[in-house]
């Protein structure tokens, strides 16, 4: 057993003198996890931020000017003033995203109690700000005439009095969710990967046949493969955490980091199986790429990370149930942003451990079958 032990721990080694040598996977490891988790944060936010929008004021009248004056910073740019002959030339050029035309005797149409139109012209490529800001403005158009029909503001209340708490994210910042799940997702992505070009570097250099004449089993080499690259990713998503997500971008993180890294070393012991699977399926980098591609879009869109499992037809989430990233999404997420224990997650403990082993069960005997046609 303690030679076993020594040569699980030699190769290992070894994982890692070829990982050190390799630039462009150490540029990678060190790009997913600063700034793509960075970009994940920050960009596309899903609320509406310094939207260009011009007004074509025809009736000039004070309700025009209220609705006028509640559009400024920081989801929309101060309103541009514009006239009817300035606004296709406008939205041509892209300058403005949104143009608001309020029509002549538009205030006299309201508080006659005539039907009163307002027109809403919307830059539809600009997908984002569209589908947001158009919703945005018909609330505010809306709020305004309400309020402007009560005379006072505040006034009429509702019999109903709506009190929202937001719970652990109460400012809805997106940058906490984009953050915390790119971590979660980089550690799938790159352990895959790091195990599996492992397994083809070596085909490739040649010496995979050195190994094989040495006084190692399957399961020695491929242990070392694993804790070697899990080891590299528990640590780059631990400095990740600690330095970008809460250092960087003030994430505050709800539960225990340890709890999280141990359950994140349960999904890599079963992530980097899957990733030596796959490398026995390629027979080259390119060819592992698209593979990795086929696999990796899967497991991170339908894992809950996305969109809620709840959503999904009730075939796919029992099929998603057997994946790891479902099970690691919903850990990490409870531990991460709720606060969540142990005493909460362990059944998602046990079934990391189960798939693991079945995963590496697998990866074990094509890996066996693929040395024995070398042999």
């Amino acid at each position: 057993m303690r030679r076993r032990l020594l040569n699980i721990y030699r190769l290992g080694v070894k994982e890692l003198w070829s990982l050190l040598r390799d630039p462009a996977m150490l540029v990678l490891i060190v790009y997913v996890f600063t700034a793509a988790v960075y970009t994940a944060a920050k960009a596309l936010p899903e609320t509406l931020n310094t939207a260009p929008i011009a007004i074509v004021d025809e009736d000039r009248s004070q309700l025009s000017q209220r609705i006028i004056n509640a559009f400024y910073p920081p989801h929309f740019l101060p309103p541009q003033i514009i006239t009817t002959q300035q606004m296709d030339a406008g939205m041509d050029a892209g300058r403005y995203t949104f143009v608001l035309n309020i029509p002549p005797r538009f205030q006299q149409d309201v508080l006659s109690g005539r039907g009163a139109e307002v027109q809403l012209n919307v830059d539809a490529t600009r997908m984002s700000q569209a589908f947001t800001g158009s919703s945005y403005i018909q609330q505010i158009v809306i709020a305004e005439v309400t309020e402007f029909m009560q005379r006072v503001r505040g006034t009429g209340a509702s019999p109903v009095d709506l009190a929202l708490r937001m719970r652990f994210n109460p400012t809805l910042d997106k940058s906490w969710f984009g953050s915390l799940m790119e971590v979660i997702n980089n550690v799938t992505m790159l352990s895959i990967i790091l195990t599996g070009a492992a397994l083809i570097r070596e085909r490739e250099h040649g010496t995979i046949e050195h190994l094989l004449v040495m006084p190692v089993t399957p399961v020695e080499i491929m242990l070392a493969k694993v804790w070697s690259m899990a080891l590299v990713v528990l640590l780059a998503a631990a400095a990740s955490l600690v330095f970008v997500v809460q250092g960087l971008l003030h994430v505050p993180i709800g539960g225990s980091m340890v709890l999280f890294l141990a359950g994140a070393a349960l999904h890599l012991f079963a992530t980097t199986s899957m990733g030596i699977f796959m490398a026995t399926l390629a027979r080259s980098m390119p060819q592992f790429g698209l593979l990795m591609v086929l696999v990796i879009l899967p497991l991170q869109m339908l894992s809950g990370g996305t969109t809620p499992r709840e959503s999904m037809p009730e075939p796919l989430q029992y099929l998603m149930a057997l994946a790891p990233t479902t099970h690691f999404v919903e850990l990490g997420q409870a531990i991460l942003y709720r606060g969540a224990g142990l005493d909460v997650v362990w059944p998602r403990f046990l079934w990391l451990v189960a798939i693991g082993a079945v995963l590496f069960a697998l990866a074990l005997a094509r890996f066996r079958r693929t040395i024995s046609s070398m042999a």
